[in-house]
């Protein structure tokens, strides 16, 4: 019984990292699809950010200041810059690109967009030394091909449509729900403006992921520092929409859908998203945590075939099933990275006790030239043989 509970134990302990990541999409998921709602009735997604920002810092400041307030580093110069920058990429740049983008395109084409996020994290990561690529080594090859495959479905999904995949609950909706603004509406110059747009914001977020992993290196309150680039993105979002948003009706805010949108994206795709991705970046580094998004867009899609009406393509079935693919090959690449880490550390730990053992025996002349010899048999080190004494005539 203690055996099954200790690898039950074990199990639950490696898929941590896997529940965290896959539960966020399902969040991110849910605010693509009340934001374009929101988005839809008119609200200016400058104002969205400021008050998506608002509510983050809101629901986790009180976090920080409690269970932080012993260990929270001393903030310096350097690291204010850097907290600087990561609110201008994240809420700043990458949420209004995201946005205006999402107004002028569809939630399932602004996921599909956002695919190339894993492939952008993947090369910056190796630019910055984060990753190292070792192209013989089987685990490499499926990372790279597995991003490579990843771009080639969400490109798929993008360039190729093929005709509309009828699903059991779509003829109900789509003809109940005739009055929700279709994606198809929007003009070819809109939706290229849209896609350039949503490759901008990929590129901002790719950028945060990177940011963030080198930050959290020095500043080591995951808490804190999500409170303070929530509330950093906040007041730079205010200056931002001050310069581009000249009506003060705009900033009206009632108990409707856009309180909702604001709420929901603040809480749990900013402050949550925020902390639980820089928990799992620490073990797995960004490379694997934006493995991930690729589900965000199968989510949305049935979401939104359910929610906005939205239909679904060959294209995009196809696609997804790439998406997938390549998603598959990066995590098992990145799982077999982490286990050979493991197995790394497991073989040193032992090799360095026994090395500092013997070390310290030497010194103090209670160890001959069989126990050393025995010891780097047992571990498998070489170990330099000591000199004898000559015979003597």
């Amino acid at each position: 019984m203690e055996t099954k509970a200790g690898c039950l134990s074990s199990f639950f302990q490696r898929s941590k990292p896997y529940i965290a990541m896959i539960s966020l999409q399902f969040g991110y998921a849910g605010m693509n699809v009340i934001t374009k709602v929101s988005l839809n009735g008119g609200m200016s997604h400058y104002v969205l950010v400021v008050y998506r920002h608002a509510f983050a810092t809101l629901a986790i400041a009180p976090f920080a200041l409690v269970l932080e307030r012993k260990i929270r580093p001393k903030m310096t110069f350097m690291m204010f810059m850097q907290i600087f920058i990561l609110g201008l990429l994240g809420p700043v740049i990458d949420q209004n690109f995201y946005y205006a983008g999402l107004k002028l395109t569809s939630p399932t084409f602004s996921c599909a967009m956002s695919n190339m996020l894993p492939a952008m994290t993947f090369v910056m990561a190796v630019l910055c030394r984060m990753e190292k690529v070792h192209i013989k080594k089987l685990r490499c090859q499926a990372k790279v091909i597995g991003t490579i495959v990843t771009v080639a479905g969400a490109m798929l999904m993008t360039l190729y449509k093929g005709h509309v995949i009828n699903l059991v609950w779509s003829n109900n909706v789509h003809t109940n729900t005739s009055n929700v603004p279709q994606a198809n509406e929007t003009t070819d110059k809109d939706w290229f403006k849209g896609s350039m747009l949503l490759i901008g914001a990929t590129f901002a977020w790719a950028s945060f992921f990177i940011l963030q992993a080198i930050t959290m290196r020095k500043y080591t309150a995951p808490l804190s520092l999500t409170t303070l680039v929530c509330f950093m993105g906040a007041l730079q979002s205010i200056a931002v929409t001050l310069v581009m948003e000249h009506k003060p009706s705009a900033w009206v805010i009632g108990f409707d859908m856009n309180l909702l949108a604001a709420a929901y994206a603040g809480i749990v795709s900013s402050s949550l998203a925020y902390y639980v991705q820089g928990l799992v970046m620490e073990k797995r580094g960004p490379v694997f945590v934006t493995a991930f998004s690729p589900l965000m867009m199968i989510i949305v899609a049935i979401m939104g075939s359910f929610i906005l009406a939205e239909k679904i393509y060959l294209g995009g079935v196809l696609g997804a099933v790439l998406i997938v693919a390549g998603l598959y090959s990066v995590l098992w690449g990145k799982y077999k990275e982490y286990q050979e880490k493991e197995n790394e550390g497991a073989i040193l730990e032992p090799v360095k006790g026994i090395i500092e053992k013997n070390q310290m025996m030497l010194e103090n002349g209670e160890v001959n030239d069989i126990e050393m010899q025995t010891s780097a048999v047992a571990i498998g080190v070489p170990m330099p043989m000591l000199a004898k004494e000559a015979p003597k005539a």
